[in-house]
């Protein structure tokens, strides 16, 4: 049985630290910490320095106690912004919110509480359990660069939970997509808007044109795009001779992707040209497709945990990305568990104090079936 009141504690304590993207290093060092408080040695690897950041990933292997192969459990210590001065506000019907101004960061810190609560009861309470991998990482909101960073010739585990989901917990994400993001630069003329105006060649209209072409939303069966940012001009009284586009493609078909992107890069060459300007574009893949099915052996040790708590165990496709799509590049079989997170990168997001409890007693589950 775990105990919820360490697990608010935890959980409170991680939300007061700051730790966006790229600068973790209050949330990691608490959590070494605590992982040295109860039995653990942890280590911290370089993955800050290779990406720019100031925090590397935490890695720790715990020797088995019982038979079976390593596994592993992962979350990840960044948060999404707004997250400077957060703080947890416990309700009186077991709601966990932030003041409105913030984040709360149940993503992913509610992940990070129940494996560290899986942890400290096995180590409390002696706990018969399989060898035991556990891999917090940094910058997951950024394409899991921390998880890219990683070096797997450590890592002995071939099953991965990820505690990084929205929802229930007693649910997981077993398929997510590839996903593309893509800069398209158009280049015009600058000249004076009001004496000379037809010598410019306006490159936010042709950009503009482009945007209202590229198709948005879910534009078909397993594909969503967007085009997320756009931005050009110096002067309210200058022809614009330069704007940008920035947009992403996803899809659990890597060819599909390949033919929206050319699509995209027709429309904006088109546009560009119609208008006598001129483009260039960069475009790379930040994140790759995984799909693990219910026959193997990380599922189905899900859904049989789950069965014995008397939860759901579904598993479904989510077109959000994580770091098990990273790890499944190194051939691990992965799923990504819900923890009760609610309305992620928002400031409504939300927990509850039992959706906290059942993901950590699903995470101590996890580890010693």
């Amino acid at each position: 049985m775990v105990n919820i009141n360490r697990v608010i504690e935890n959980f409170k304590a991680l939300v007061s630290l700051d730790s966006p993207s790229f600068d973790e290093r209050l949330v990691c060092d608490r959590i070494k910490e605590y992982l040295k408080s109860i039995g653990i040695e942890a280590v911290e690897d370089n993955a800050g320095e290779m990406i720019g950041g100031t925090t590397g990933n935490i890695y720790a292997y715990i020797d088995g106690t019982a038979e079976g192969k390593p596994v592993m459990f992962s979350s990840h210590m960044d948060t999404v912004e707004p997250s400077h001065g957060k703080t947890a506000i416990i309700h009186d019907d077991g709601t966990i919110t932030s003041d409105g101004t913030t984040v709360l960061g149940s993503d992913d810190l509610a992940g990070v509480v129940s494996i560290l609560e899986g942890l400290t009861q096995i180590k409390d309470n002696n706990i018969p359990h399989r060898p035991i991998e556990i891999l917090f990482t940094v910058c997951e909101e950024t394409h899991g660069g921390g998880a890219v960073s990683f070096d797997y010739n450590k890592l002995k585990s071939k099953i991965a939970y990820v505690f990084d989901m929205d929802g229930a917990p007693g649910s997981a994400a077993s398929s997510a997509p590839s996903i593309l993001t893509y800069t398209v630069k158009f280049h015009g003329k600058s000249a004076h808007a009001g004496f000379e105006a037809e010598k410019g060649i306006h490159a936010i209209k042709a950009a503009a044109k482009a945007v209202s072409l590229i198709p948005c939303g879910n534009i078909e069966d397993g594909v969503t795009a967007n085009v997320g940012i756009i931005k050009g001009g110096k002067a309210t009284n200058i022809v614009p001779d330069f704007a940008e586009i920035t947009g992403e493609i996803r899809s659990f078909n890597p060819d599909i992707i390949e033919e929206k992107i050319s699509e995209v890069l027709s429309i904006c060459k088109a546009c560009a040209e119609e208008l006598g300007a001129s483009i260039e574009e960069e475009h790379s893949t930040e994140i790759h497709a995984f799909s693990t099915p219910d026959s193997t052996e990380c599922v189905k040790r899900f859904k049989k945990v789950c069965a014995d708590m008397g939860l759901s165990g579904e598993t479904y496709p989510t077109f959000g990305g994580s770091d098990a799509n990273v790890y499944a590049q190194h051939g691990v079989d992965g799923i990504v568990v819900a923890t009760g997170m609610n309305n992620c990168h928002a400031c409504n997001e939300y927990t509850t104090v039992d959706e906290l409890k059942t993901s950590a007693e699903l995470a101590l589950r996890l580890m010693k079936e």
